[in-house]
């Protein structure tokens, strides 16, 4: 076998963004960008918003762990499901929160599954946990003291997609 390609922030930011933009590509026919100014928001907290937010997560287990928290404001992840499954606004609305959810959940999976092939690719053999979904205003998600935190910010259309990165590697 052959050894394992270090992970280290380049690496991280590859896997992350060829994941955020094919995914969504593909997924929602939408393209997003490496925001201009993720190089000056390196190594500082996700803004706290005081607007309705969704943010996916999936975790991965093996010679690495981690999670992936993927944030999208209220509208941005309804546009998304609707261009995903193809429902307008009236039918979204009908179809209630739970849909949003799961169509946030999977984008996040398939986010976090092509994030994962690069690594086991790069020798890091590692597993998803399912994904869950937060809701809610004003709120962080803080990292305990002994993993790295990695944030990619992306820009869609009007839109902001935040794809936050909290890793750990075994010693």
């Amino acid at each position: 076998m052959p050894a394992a390609t270090e992970i280290n922030e380049p690496l991280i930011r590859d896997f992350i963004t060829r994941a955020v933009t094919h995914v969504f590509k593909t997924m929602t026919g939408r393209e997003p960008l490496v925001s201009a100014d993720t190089e000056a928001l390196i190594g500082k907290p996700i803004p706290i918003s005081d607007r309705p937010q969704i943010v996916g997560t999936v975790g991965f287990i093996g010679e690495c762990n981690g999670l992936i928290y993927l944030h999208l404001d209220l509208a941005f992840a309804r546009l998304c499901t609707g261009l995903l499954l193809g429902m307008n606004e009236v039918e979204l609305d009908d179809a209630g929160d739970e849909v949003v959810n799961d169509a946030i959940g999977e984008l996040t999976n398939m986010t976090v599954g092509s994030f994962k092939n690069g690594l086991c690719d790069a020798g890091h053999s590692c597993k998803l946990t399912i994904p869950s979904i937060l809701r809610g205003t004003n709120f962080s998600i803080e990292p305990i003291s002994s993993v790295t935190r990695h944030s990619y910010y992306f820009e869609c259309g009007n839109h902001r997609l935040v794809a936050d990165i909290l890793i750990k590697q075994d010693d």
